[in-house]
């Protein structure tokens, strides 16, 4: 499906309560496939690809956070769903909080699955320096390292032609697009408006993740009243490649639970 003007392409199934994925920077909404395929029995699953990404349209201008987060609103007036869950990873992580305290009526509860609450000094200037290296070599000058820092060893060894296929994709990415998203990432300061959030939140990371480390999903779990915190053992960024069965059970034990 798409918007009515042709920006956004999303796709809705499922039965139950409502329920919002935001995939993460790079990726798309089929970044949430396994997670949906276990999930839509029970919930009524909204996905959209953000602008820049997937089928999206493209973007050169600068993007916000409330270009992404106005853009998922779009979409839920679009399907007529008045409130949902919510669940970000990564970059959907900041866009998961930016909505639960921007349009707090609209959601019930949320889930921030490996993403970022403010960065030291030294994690900043990583992101900068990676800003640089998509400006002067494209998607392919930080390819690289991708598969030592999302997979695990196992599952890199035991999945190359997965792993090959998601680094084409990354590579093939948009570069303007991810550009700017990956500026939102990287420079987006929310940590000061966590305590605002009053939804029931649960907050995961991998143990092992080097971008949404543990320190950061600390960070969320102080700063959100009553919120839970799950760290992940042994996992890195790709949770949702490598755990998909594990995310999918903690986050429909999670909406279920009695108020």
């Amino acid at each position: 499906m798409r918007t009515t003007d042709d920006l956004i392409h999303y796709t809705r199934e499922g039965t139950g309560d409502p329920l919002v994925l935001v995939h993460g920077v790079g990726a798309n909404l089929a970044s949430w496939d396994g997670v949906a395929e276990r999930l839509k029995g029970e919930f009524d699953i909204l996905r959209s690809d953000l602008r820049g990404h997937g089928e999206s349209a493209r973007i050169d201008s600068p993007i916000t956070i409330d270009t992404f987060a106005e853009d998922i609103l779009r979409v839920m007036d679009e399907q007529g769903v008045e409130s949902a869950h919510l669940a970000g990873f990564s970059l959907g992580g900041l866009i998961t909080q930016r909505l639960a305290v921007g349009w707090p009526d609209r959601f019930r509860r949320i889930v921030i699955l490996s993403a970022v609450a403010g960065r030291t000094p030294e994690e900043r200037a990583k992101v900068t320096d990676r800003l640089g290296m998509i400006r002067d070599g494209g998607m392919k000058a930080i390819t690289g390292a991708a598969r030592d820092r999302w997979f695990t060893e196992g599952f890199a060894r035991d999945n190359p032609d997965l792993i090959t296929r998601r680094i084409a994709e990354m590579e093939a990415a948009h570069v303007p697009s991810y550009l700017e998203a990956y500026r939102v990432f990287g420079q987006t300061e929310l940590v000061d408006t966590l305590h605002q959030i009053k939804h029931p939140a649960l907050i995961m990371t991998g143990e092992l993740d080097q971008g949404s480390n543990p320190r950061m999903a600390r960070t969320m779990h102080e700063l959100i009243d009553g919120s839970e915190l799950e760290i992940l053992p042994g996992l890195k960024h790709s949770v949702l490649l490598e755990a998909s069965d594990l995310i999918a059970e903690r986050i429909a034990a999670f909406l279920k639970k009695p108020l």
